[in-house]
Protein backbone atom coordinates (compact mmCIF):
# COMPACT_ATOMS: atom_id res chain seq x y z
CA UNK A 1 0.00 0.00 0.00
CA UNK A 2 1.67 3.12 -1.03
CA UNK A 3 0.91 6.16 1.27
CA UNK A 4 0.88 9.73 -0.15
CA UNK A 5 0.53 13.33 1.65
CA UNK A 6 -1.89 15.98 0.48
CA UNK A 7 1.32 18.11 0.94
CA UNK A 8 4.43 17.93 1.92
CA UNK A 9 7.24 20.38 4.00
CA UNK A 10 10.60 21.80 2.58
CA UNK A 11 12.11 20.21 5.27
CA UNK A 12 10.80 17.13 4.05
CA UNK A 13 12.14 17.61 0.93
CA UNK A 14 15.66 18.59 2.26
CA UNK A 15 16.30 15.53 3.61
CA UNK A 16 15.90 12.92 0.92
CA UNK A 17 18.32 11.86 -1.45
CA UNK A 18 18.61 13.39 -4.78
CA UNK A 19 17.57 11.95 -8.14
CA UNK A 20 19.00 12.70 -11.66
CA UNK A 21 17.80 11.06 -15.00
CA UNK A 22 19.26 8.07 -15.53
CA UNK A 23 18.98 7.09 -19.07
CA UNK A 24 20.28 8.91 -22.26
CA UNK A 25 20.54 12.63 -23.02
CA UNK A 26 21.15 13.77 -26.40
CA UNK A 27 21.16 17.18 -27.09
CA UNK A 28 19.50 18.61 -30.51
CA UNK A 29 22.11 21.44 -32.12
CA UNK A 30 21.05 21.20 -36.02
CA UNK A 31 17.35 20.69 -37.72
CA UNK A 32 18.74 17.41 -39.33
CA UNK A 33 18.95 15.80 -35.42
CA UNK A 34 15.86 17.05 -34.44
CA UNK A 35 14.32 15.38 -37.29
CA UNK A 36 15.44 11.93 -36.01
CA UNK A 37 14.43 13.32 -32.26
CA UNK A 38 11.18 13.80 -34.04
CA UNK A 39 10.76 10.24 -35.67
CA UNK A 40 12.09 8.42 -32.37
CA UNK A 41 9.42 10.26 -30.34
CA UNK A 42 6.87 9.61 -32.77
CA UNK A 43 6.81 6.13 -31.97
CA UNK A 44 6.30 6.20 -27.73
CA UNK A 45 3.03 6.53 -26.86
CA UNK A 46 4.01 8.76 -23.91
CA UNK A 47 6.60 11.51 -23.05
CA UNK A 48 7.29 14.20 -20.33
CA UNK A 49 7.71 18.02 -21.86
CA UNK A 50 9.50 20.71 -20.13
CA UNK A 51 11.03 24.56 -21.27
CA UNK A 52 14.09 26.04 -20.02
CA UNK A 53 14.50 30.15 -20.35
CA UNK A 54 17.13 32.18 -19.65
CA UNK A 55 16.78 34.29 -16.31
CA UNK A 56 16.61 38.34 -16.89
CA UNK A 57 17.62 39.96 -14.12
CA UNK A 58 16.87 43.24 -15.26
CA UNK A 59 13.82 45.13 -15.64
CA UNK A 60 11.72 45.13 -18.56
CA UNK A 61 14.37 42.40 -20.13
CA UNK A 62 12.94 39.38 -21.37
CA UNK A 63 14.22 36.31 -23.42
CA UNK A 64 12.72 33.52 -25.78
CA UNK A 65 12.62 29.68 -24.83
CA UNK A 66 15.69 28.49 -25.02
CA UNK A 67 15.29 24.49 -24.80
CA UNK A 68 12.89 22.32 -24.89
CA UNK A 69 13.06 18.64 -23.49
CA UNK A 70 11.10 15.81 -24.35
CA UNK A 71 11.68 12.80 -22.65
CA UNK A 72 10.92 8.93 -22.40
CA UNK A 73 11.62 6.93 -19.20
CA UNK A 74 14.51 5.94 -20.67
CA UNK A 75 16.05 8.55 -23.41
CA UNK A 76 15.69 12.36 -23.61
CA UNK A 77 16.14 14.96 -26.33
CA UNK A 78 17.15 18.71 -25.78
CA UNK A 79 16.33 20.86 -28.19
CA UNK A 80 18.37 23.75 -28.30
CA UNK A 81 15.32 26.72 -29.53
CA UNK A 82 17.75 29.45 -29.50
CA UNK A 83 19.92 27.39 -32.24
CA UNK A 84 17.54 25.80 -34.12
CA UNK A 85 14.23 27.53 -33.71
CA UNK A 86 11.20 25.74 -33.93
CA UNK A 87 11.92 23.28 -37.02
CA UNK A 88 8.43 22.05 -38.70
CA UNK A 89 8.84 18.49 -37.35
CA UNK A 90 9.18 19.57 -34.21
CA UNK A 91 6.35 21.62 -34.47
CA UNK A 92 4.23 18.86 -35.66
CA UNK A 93 4.95 16.56 -33.15
CA UNK A 94 4.11 18.94 -30.46
CA UNK A 95 -0.08 18.94 -31.84
CA UNK A 96 0.60 15.57 -32.50
CA UNK A 97 -2.05 13.31 -30.79
CA UNK A 98 1.28 10.98 -29.15
CA UNK A 99 0.51 11.88 -25.11
CA UNK A 100 2.87 14.51 -23.97
CA UNK A 101 2.82 15.26 -20.05
CA UNK A 102 3.99 18.51 -18.73
CA UNK A 103 3.16 20.86 -15.50
CA UNK A 104 2.07 24.52 -15.51
CA UNK A 105 1.34 24.04 -19.35
CA UNK A 106 0.03 27.38 -20.06
CA UNK A 107 3.66 28.87 -19.46
CA UNK A 108 4.99 26.65 -21.52
CA UNK A 109 2.87 26.93 -24.45
CA UNK A 110 3.18 30.82 -24.46
CA UNK A 111 7.33 30.72 -24.63
CA UNK A 112 6.74 28.50 -26.97
CA UNK A 113 4.30 30.87 -29.00
CA UNK A 114 6.35 33.16 -28.81
CA UNK A 115 9.35 32.01 -30.68
CA UNK A 116 7.31 30.72 -33.35
CA UNK A 117 3.63 30.86 -33.51
CA UNK A 118 2.85 27.39 -33.25
CA UNK A 119 -0.21 26.26 -30.95
CA UNK A 120 1.09 23.48 -29.47
CA UNK A 121 -1.64 23.18 -27.17
CA UNK A 122 -4.10 21.43 -29.93
CA UNK A 123 -1.78 18.13 -29.21
CA UNK A 124 -2.68 15.69 -26.24
CA UNK A 125 -1.64 17.29 -23.08
CA UNK A 126 -2.10 16.07 -19.79
CA UNK A 127 -1.67 19.01 -17.10
CA UNK A 128 -0.26 17.30 -14.05
CA UNK A 129 -0.92 20.45 -11.95
CA UNK A 130 -4.64 19.40 -12.59
CA UNK A 131 -4.21 15.25 -12.97
CA UNK A 132 -2.94 15.35 -9.40
CA UNK A 133 -5.65 16.79 -7.85
CA UNK A 134 -7.39 13.33 -8.64
CA UNK A 135 -5.76 11.77 -5.70
CA UNK A 136 -6.17 14.42 -3.27
CA UNK A 137 -2.50 15.92 -3.67
CA UNK A 138 -3.02 19.49 -3.84
CA UNK A 139 0.61 20.48 -4.01
CA UNK A 140 1.51 21.98 -7.48
CA UNK A 141 5.60 21.77 -8.32
CA UNK A 142 7.07 19.06 -9.87
CA UNK A 143 9.77 18.78 -7.13
CA UNK A 144 6.87 18.67 -4.45
CA UNK A 145 4.72 16.41 -6.06
CA UNK A 146 8.00 13.81 -6.99
CA UNK A 147 9.22 14.31 -3.75
CA UNK A 148 5.57 13.04 -2.06
CA UNK A 149 5.29 9.72 -4.67
CA UNK A 150 8.67 8.43 -4.81
CA UNK A 151 10.91 9.97 -1.54
CA UNK A 152 13.44 11.38 -3.87
CA UNK A 153 14.52 15.40 -4.20
CA UNK A 154 14.80 16.62 -7.62
CA UNK A 155 17.55 19.59 -7.37
CA UNK A 156 16.33 22.73 -8.72
CA UNK A 157 19.90 24.47 -8.44
CA UNK A 158 20.45 24.61 -12.19
CA UNK A 159 17.41 26.83 -13.01
CA UNK A 160 18.50 30.07 -13.03
CA UNK A 161 21.63 29.50 -15.23
CA UNK A 162 22.20 30.98 -18.57
CA UNK A 163 20.06 28.20 -20.96
CA UNK A 164 21.09 30.16 -24.05
CA UNK A 165 25.32 29.26 -23.15
CA UNK A 166 26.83 28.12 -25.96
CA UNK A 167 27.76 24.62 -24.22
CA UNK A 168 25.38 23.93 -21.38
CA UNK A 169 27.15 21.97 -18.72
CA UNK A 170 26.62 18.45 -17.33
CA UNK A 171 24.81 19.95 -14.46
CA UNK A 172 22.29 21.58 -17.04
CA UNK A 173 21.97 18.95 -18.87
CA UNK A 174 21.13 16.51 -15.82
CA UNK A 175 18.54 19.10 -14.78
CA UNK A 176 16.55 19.62 -17.84
CA UNK A 177 16.58 15.94 -18.52
CA UNK A 178 15.63 15.39 -15.02
CA UNK A 179 12.17 17.54 -15.25
CA UNK A 180 10.97 16.37 -18.75
CA UNK A 181 11.63 12.35 -17.14
CA UNK A 182 9.97 12.93 -13.53
CA UNK A 183 6.60 14.10 -15.71
CA UNK A 184 6.69 11.03 -17.19
CA UNK A 185 6.98 9.05 -14.20
CA UNK A 186 4.74 11.01 -11.88
CA UNK A 187 2.05 10.13 -14.99
CA UNK A 188 3.18 6.48 -15.01
CA UNK A 189 3.09 6.03 -10.97
CA UNK A 190 -0.94 7.85 -10.60
CA UNK A 191 -1.56 5.40 -13.37
CA UNK A 192 -0.61 2.90 -11.85
CA UNK A 193 -2.26 4.00 -8.19
CA UNK A 194 -5.40 4.63 -10.19
CA UNK A 195 -5.37 0.97 -11.49
CA UNK A 196 -4.63 -1.04 -8.73
CA UNK A 197 -6.50 1.55 -5.68
CA UNK A 198 -3.44 0.52 -3.84
CA UNK A 199 -2.62 4.14 -2.09
CA UNK A 200 -3.60 5.36 1.27
CA UNK A 201 -3.94 9.31 1.03
CA UNK A 202 -2.60 10.92 4.70
CA UNK A 203 -4.16 13.97 5.20
CA UNK A 204 -2.09 17.19 6.49
CA UNK A 205 -4.34 19.67 7.91
CA UNK A 206 -2.48 23.13 7.55
CA UNK A 207 -2.13 24.08 11.42
CA UNK A 208 0.36 20.61 11.26
CA UNK A 209 2.25 21.83 8.01
CA UNK A 210 2.91 25.01 9.75
CA UNK A 211 4.40 23.45 12.98
CA UNK A 212 6.77 20.84 10.84
CA UNK A 213 7.39 23.80 8.95
CA UNK A 214 8.79 25.64 12.17
CA UNK A 215 10.50 22.79 13.53
CA UNK A 216 12.46 21.87 10.98
CA UNK A 217 13.67 25.34 10.23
Amino acid sequence: MKQIKNTITKAEIAAMPKVQFPGRVFVIYTETEANKAVEFLKSQSIVGVDTETRPSFKKGTSHKVALLQISTTDTCFLFRLNQIGMPEALQEFLMSDVLKIGLSLKDDFMMLKRRKDVHAEEGNWIELQDYVSRFGIEDRSLQKIFANLFGQKISKSQRLSNWEAETLSESQIKYAATDAWACVEIYNCLEEMERTGAYELIKVVEPEKELLETQNS
